[in-house]
């Protein structure tokens, strides 16, 4: 859920947009396609890490978020400490914190894996020590398998989102305060390829979900689920949630119809209740229809903040932000990035992934309830992991890097076939 935009910033001034009126649907479509797909040769990658906080000698103890915040000290995020510099870790990755107080890192995007890794390592290095002189632990699984969910950040907007889904059923809440996920920054693409991109990393996403699922535990129970973390997160909002359109030449289109039709989650307004109107979708606030005609008219700054409130398997935001991995172990986050970025390497190769992944593609419900276990997607899962691996040295990784996540993936691979 994090607002943090790592790639380069969408065109005009803060101040612009802030001021700037959308006129008509048309207006929003239009400015919501162009900052969202924005195209060009793909070079940069960028991850958010997300994981759970845990006391080291009793990991279901409850967290102190005043704790959280002495142990981070400078880089305590504003939402929990208002008055903190939020200063970046040494190696540039600003910190945030979800609302169970979750720890995020959202390393700045590398041209390169091996750029990625050495910054990544030294910022989690630099976070895993301060928690450890507080005997805190970062948690290696996609949701807390530990504590029940409880929000632990008192911010305006994440008190209306707990008020909202609540109604709906615990998935919410559950994913507000229990979900850690790996989410994977890669640039759209240029004209000719970016929609077979986007196609292929939805396609590729129901196998690789299954993959490196880990979050079988929530709270102490054993949920009987190989990804609870993904189906707390389908569980949240339907209209949020589910995938976006992958058919088509137009991805940039659909994708801007569509969030002109998704209600508003959230509505800031200063030190009131941040509770938007039952219904009111961003086009009826355009249009001034229903509770609209009491509200300002939208501005672009508006419709960037809409933006934020969408959690989708893949986001676009510029880039495309691959959000359907669990978190893994801090350690082993490089492999899942590595797989990923070679899948994506070359156009042919982007292909082919959908090729393998036909018979799945869309089964993200499956993949999260039964993983691997599932025989369809165990097997495009082994056909991806062999394409990926074979397609490792374009990631500009060292050949002992490459070896070891090749082990690593295929091992994954091997061990499903094992206990299937």
């Amino acid at each position: 859920m994090s607002t943090v935009h790592d790639f380069p910033e969408k065109s005009g001034s803060a101040s612009n947009r802030t001021a700037r009126v959308l006129a008509d649907r048309a207006a929003g479509e239009a400015y919501v396609a162009s900052v969202c797909f924005k195209h060009g040769p793909p070079r940069l990658t960028g991850v958010e890490l997300e994981f759970t906080v845990h006391h080291a000698d009793d990991p279901a103890r409850p967290l102190d978020p005043d704790v959280l915040a002495t142990t981070l000290g400078p880089h305590t995020p504003r939402t929990l400490s208002p008055g903190s510099p939020a200063s970046p870790l040494p190696a540039g990755s600003p910190v945030s914190l979800e609302p169970g107080c979750q720890v995020e890192i959202s390393a700045l995007p590398q041209a390169s894996l091996r750029e990625l890794d050495a910054v990544v390592t030294a910022d989690l290095h630099h976070l895993r020590d301060r928690l450890a002189r507080h005997h805190l632990v970062l948690g290696e699984t996609g949701i807390d398998a530990h504590r029940a969910p409880r929000r632990l950040l008192h911010t305006p907007r994440y008190a209306a989102m707990e008020r909202r889904f609540t109604p709906i059923g615990p998935g919410g809440l559950t994913m507000m305060c229990s979900t850690a996920g790996l989410q994977i920054c890669v640039d759209a693409g240029e004209p000719e390829h970016y929609a077979a991109r986007w196609a292929a990393v939805h396609a590729m996403g129901p196998p690789l979900l299954a993959l490196f699922a880990n979050s079988r535990v929530h709270a102490g129970r054993d949920t009987g689920h190989a990804s609870a973390r993904w189906l707390a997160v389908h569980d949240t909002e339907a209209v949020r949630t589910r995938t976006a359109t992958v058919a088509g030449d137009d991805p940039a289109g659909a994708w801007a119809a569509r969030l002109m039709d998704v209600p508003l989650m959230v509505l800031p307004r200063g030190d009131r209740p941040w509770d938007a109107p039952d219904g009111l979708t961003f086009a009826d606030w355009i249009d001034g229809r229903g509770a609209a005609a009491l509200l300002p008219r939208p501005t672009v700054a508006d419709l960037d903040y809409h933006l934020t409130t969408m959690f989708t398997p893949v986001r676009p935001q510029g880039y495309l932000e691959i959000r359907y991995l669990d978190a893994q172990p801090p350690d082993e986050w490089l492999a899942p990035v590595a797989l990923v970025s070679a899948l994506l390497a070359r156009p042919a190769t982007a292909e082919k992934v959908r090729e393998v992944c036909a018979r799945v593609e869309g089964r993200w419900t499956t993949a999260a309830r039964r993983g691997l276990a599932d025989p369809e997607l165990a097997a495009a899962a082994a056909a991806l992991a062999d394409l990926g691996c074979a397609e490792l040295s374009a990631t500009g990784l060292a050949e002992g890097s490459i070896t070891g996540i090749s082990e690593s993936v295929q091992g994954r691979v091997y061990r499903a076939r094992s206990e299937a």
